[in-house]
């Protein structure tokens, strides 16, 4: 059995003897749990603030538990990620496709400082958020083939998925943070201590509705955490080339704010945890701000090296990237091994192939679906297609 187990790590051929490289190995591989730190407090970057006195804390305290929770998360929409690529260039995806990798840190931060009874709208890079928020890897690659299995019924494609409280998925620049008003809006009316994550990008943060909904939200005193992804690049043109003030966190002018290192998980999960403790004591809305990096183009149609140098991405791949800034963390505080994190990978990987297969294989909605569920909980009734003498029925 110790032979086996030492073969399984080290991928010993069946005839070769078990060594003294062999035994170390065994020793790693036969570790309990128990031998693993359990938990470790790191120092975390100092935020800038806006009109506020305190900000987060300064370091994290972080559990093997979440680690391995994080890193498998992350992991999860690197490698889907970089699937969509794979099938968008096989042309089997189509249509609009931003993709979010890079950016994991936010996503997963974000729903590590509030509950998933919280509600929470973003753009079209919306992969991660639908995953987070409880979809499932299967579900959101077949929506992006538009097939049946898809979290939308095949109906939405890349930037329209949605789950339990989580609205999407957005097309319209912007648009998404008066909506994200409306349900924040609906927290505070109906008493339920719940709050609004609304999402938009460095692109729409000059859009005029957003200072509309600034105002109103801050009139209001609306349960709201604005949240500013600054991926640097907005659809390819440089924050500084594009704003008069690339302070975004400072944007809301009235409006308390926090500027948060968006490629550290633990950054990002501490700072919404203070952001949302802001919103549940009745002060208001908050803005954050995440400086982050996409590695691909802002969508499929861009190659993303026309307006910023190879050498910039790959810089920022070495030195901040979110995947490997939490497993070096992990690995140097003994909070997981090297075979356990490779065994995520693995299955992670297994993970995404099967859900690929699913999205090829799954049948097309067919045309009589083209009008159900309009309403949500309604008798069916009559819709009229493209012309008068075209009748479909709608379901819910």
């Amino acid at each position: 059995t110790n032979e086996k187990m030492a073969r399984g790590s080290r991928l010993l051929k069946p005839n070769e003897k078990l060594g003294e490289a062999g035994l170390a190995v065994l020793v790693v591989a036969s570790r309990s749990y128990a031998d693993f730190t359990p938990e470790a407090t790191f120092d975390i970057k100092k935020v800038d603030l806006h009109r506020l006195e305190e900000g987060p804390p300064l370091t994290s305290t972080l559990t093997r538990e979440e680690g391995l929770k994080y890193y498998r998360t992350m992991q999860t929409i690197r490698r889907m990620e970089l699937k969509a690529d794979q099938l968008y260039k096989q042309k089997i995806i189509r249509g609009f496709c931003h993709l979010y990798d890079g950016q994991e840190a936010c996503a997963v931060g974000i729903e590590g400082g509030i509950t998933l009874s919280d509600h929470l709208i973003t753009a079209y890079r919306a992969h991660g958020y639908t995953l987070t928020r409880g979809g499932t890897v299967r579900e959101i690659m077949a929506e992006l083939t538009g097939r049946r299995g898809g979290i939308a019924k095949g109906k939405g494609g890349s930037m329209h998925m949605y789950t339990k409280n989580f609205y999407g998925g957005n097309g319209i620049v912007g648009a998404q943070v008066p909506l994200g008003a409306g349900v924040a809006l609906a927290c505070k009316y109906l008493g339920n201590d719940q709050l609004c994550v609304s999402l938009y990008g460095d692109g729409a943060a000059n859009q005029g509705q957003i200072f509309e909904t600034y105002n109103m939200s801050s009139l209001w005193k609306l349960p709201i955490i604005f949240i500013c992804e600054n991926n640097q690049y907005a659809m390819g043109t440089s924050v500084e080339r594009s704003a008069a003030s690339t302070e975004y966190y400072k944007r809301g002018d009235y409006i308390p704010g926090i500027r948060v290192d968006g490629m550290d998980v633990l950054c990002v999960r501490e700072a919404t945890k203070f952001a949302a403790a802001h919103c549940r004591s009745g002060k208001g809305p908050i803005l954050m701000e995440l400086q982050t990096y996409r590695y691909h183009g802002h969508s499929m149609s861009d190659p993303g090296v026309s307006y910023r140098t190879r050498e910039e991405i790959q810089e920022v791949r070495s030195k901040s990237d979110p995947i490997s800034m939490l497993k070096d963390r992990m690995l140097s505080n003994n909070m997981a091994s090297i075979e356990e994190l490779k065994e995520i990978d693995i299955a992670v990987r297994k993970e995404i192939e099967d859900a690929a297969q699913f999205a090829t294989t799954d049948p097309e909605p067919p045309l009589d679906d083209l009008c159900s569920h309009i309403f949500a909980n309604d008798q069916p009734f009559e819709v009229r297609g493209a012309t008068p003498w075209t009748k479909l029925t709608s379901t819910s």
